[in-house]
C-alpha cells in the first residue's frame, strides 16, 4: 500500500524544515507531493532557498493523503494559516481521522486558527506559545495527540520527520530510515 502526503509550502516557510521533511518522508517511500498555495511553484524559503514545488495545492486539494504537513517559518506559516482553502482542507482531515501535522510557528498560528487544536496536548515554536488558547502546549520537541502531530522547530525538525514516518508506515520504517541516515 503506498502511502501519500502532502507538504504545502508557501514564500517564507522554513527551509531546513521543509527540505528535512521532504528528504526523510520520501526516503521512507512515501509519495510526498510538495504543494504550493502561491501563484506559483517556486517559492523562496525563509533563508532564501528556493523550492520548486510539484504541484498547486488547489489542484490537488481534492486528493486523499495520509497526511498533510504544514512547515513553519514566518511569514511563511502566516501565509498558510490565511490560505482558506488550505485551511478548509486541514479541517476535514482532522474530522476525518487522517493525520495532519505542524511544526515551528505553524502550529500556533495555522493550526490554532483552523480550529483543529481544541482539546488537544500540542507543541510549538516556544515564543509562539502565547497565541495558543484551548489547547494544552508541551515543551517538548515532538509531540502527538492522535491525529494531530506538532514540533518546535528546525533543530526538531528531523526528529519531528521520523515520527512523521512512524505515524504513517510503522515503527519499522522509522528505525529502517533512521539507521540509514545514522540517527541515534
Amino acid at each position: 500500500m503506498t502511502h501519500r502526503a502532502v507538504i504545502t509550502i508557501a514564500d517564507g516557510v522554513e527551509d531546513i524544515e521543509c527540505v528535512t521533511l521532504i528528504d526523510v518522508l520520501r526516503r521512507a517511500d512515501i509519495e510526498v507531493v510538495v504543494a504550493s498555495i502561491e501563484g506559483r511553484r517556486m517559492v523562496t524559503c525563509a533563508h532564501g532557498t528556493r523550492l520548486t514545488a510539484d504541484a498547486m495545492l488547489v489542484d490537488v486539494l481534492a486528493q486523499a493523503f495520509d497526511l498533510i504537513v504544514l512547515p513553519g517559518g514566518m511569514p511563511g506559516a502566516q501565509r498558510l494559516a490565511d490560505h482558506e482553502p488550505l485551511a478548509e482542507r486541514v479541517r476535514q482531515q482532522a474530522r476525518e481521522g487522517r493525520l495532519f501535522a505542524a511544526i515551528c510557528a505553524a502550529p500556533a498560528v495555522a493550526l490554532q486558527q483552523y480550529g483543529v487544536l481544541r482539546q488537544r496536548r500540542m507543541t510549538c515554536y516556544p515564543a509562539f506559545s502565547d497565541r495558543l488558547s484551548g489547547c494544552s502546549f508541551v515543551d517538548q520537541p515532538v509531540v502527538v495527540d492522535g491525529n494531530c502531530i506538532t514540533s518546535q522547530g528546525p533543530g526538531t525538525a528531523l526528529e519531528f520527520a521520523l515520527t512523521l514516518v512512524e505515524q504513517v508506515a510503522g515503527k519499522g520504517q522509522r528505525k529502517r530510515v533512521a539507521e540509514a541516515m545514522l540517527v541515534q
